[in-house]
């Protein structure tokens, strides 16, 4: 028997049209760097007196889909998991060059079926409903540029076989963290030494009661967009700030030949800091920032990806 190894895994990416049902076609094979998304049934004691000291049979409690998944931030495959976060985007331009524009505070959230497969046992678990709850993408001098999704499912669907289909694909064309800047009020932040950005949908389960014991949806609550800046005291600009409680707005980026990402926060506030002082190195202060309503723009943020895909 043949064991299961990550190396051989692969994981098939699709939009439903119809909540919890996977389409037959359509799906898109993409690169992942961790996953642990799946279904968990939990075992209820038995708490009947009566049969002495060993317990009765357990009873199965309810269907639990979620997880997380680790991707790439790239040029081509991002695209999806921002839709699946913020909805459909405007595009706009013509070909090779494109730009989608998506924005926060949208209620209508498209579903995914996603299917991780393990061929090699072989074993296919075909997740429908997902939604993506969270994302959180950190930023330093140097190494690899992952995103991390938070993902809330309806059902998973095991077989022997893929139910994917034939795959479509496409060439990888990843950011790498070197490729990063973070601007304020449109001119470079200086100083800046690791930073941080986390987006949540605050997802809701609905929980109704249902004989398969699978939730009726998960839908879309209060939006949140929070971060840290970490960065070497050599100014008094963004502690001003903090004092004063006065916003600005703080745009993270990512920009390589023919394609770049951006992720403008058009209202951020900051927190007081403390500045630690633990030795002879230099000083560092972290500011851990929340984001809100912009009136002026409508939104809270708005992320915008430049490459040559026509449609998200």
């Amino acid at each position: 028997m043949a064991r299961a190894h990550g190396a051989r895994s692969q994981a098939a990416f699709a939009f439903e049209s119809t909540y919890g049902t996977p389409p037959a076609n359509g799906f898109t094979k993409i690169p992942f760097a961790t996953c642990n998304l799946g279904a968990v049934q939990g075992l209820l004691d038995n708490e009947l007196l009566g049969y002495g000291r060993d317990p009765l049979d357990p009873t199965q409690d309810v269907i639990n889909v979620d997880g997380d998944i680790a991707v790439p931030v790239d040029a081509r495959f991002f695209g999806l998991w921002l839709k699946a976060l913020f909805g459909t985007p405007v595009t706009t331009g013509t070909e090779p060059e494109f730009t989608h524009v998506f924005k926060t505070g949208n209620w209508s959230l498209p579903s995914v079926a996603l299917e991780i497969g393990l061929p090699d046992v072989p074993s296919f678990a075909m997740n429908a409903g997902i939604r993506a709850n969270e994302m959180s993408i950190s930023m330093t001098r140097s190494g690899q540029l992952t995103a991390g999704l938070s993902l809330i499912g309806q059902s998973e669907t095991l077989a022997t076989s893929a139910q994917s289909g034939t795959l479509a694909t496409m060439d990888l064309l990843r950011f790498g963290q070197f490729h990063g800047y973070v601007n304020r009020e449109g001119a470079a932040l200086a100083a800046v030494t690791g930073a941080t950005v986390r987006y949540s949908n605050g997802l809701e389960r609905i929980e109704t009661i249902r004989a398969d014991g699978l939730i009726e949806a998960a839908d879309p609550g209060m939006a949140a967009m929070t971060g840290q800046l970490v960065t070497r005291f050599d100014s008094t600009t963004l502690l001003s700030q903090a004092i004063s409680g006065a916003p600005c707005s703080l745009e993270f980026g990512w920009s390589r030949p023919g394609a770049s990402l951006k992720v403008e926060v058009h209202e951020v506030y900051l927190p007081r800091p403390k500045r630690e002082l633990s030795g002879p190195q230099g000083v560092q202060a972290s500011f851990d920032w929340q984001a809100a309503l912009n009136a002026a723009e409508g939104c809270m943020a708005t992320v915008t990806l430049a490459n040559d895909v026509e449609t998200y």
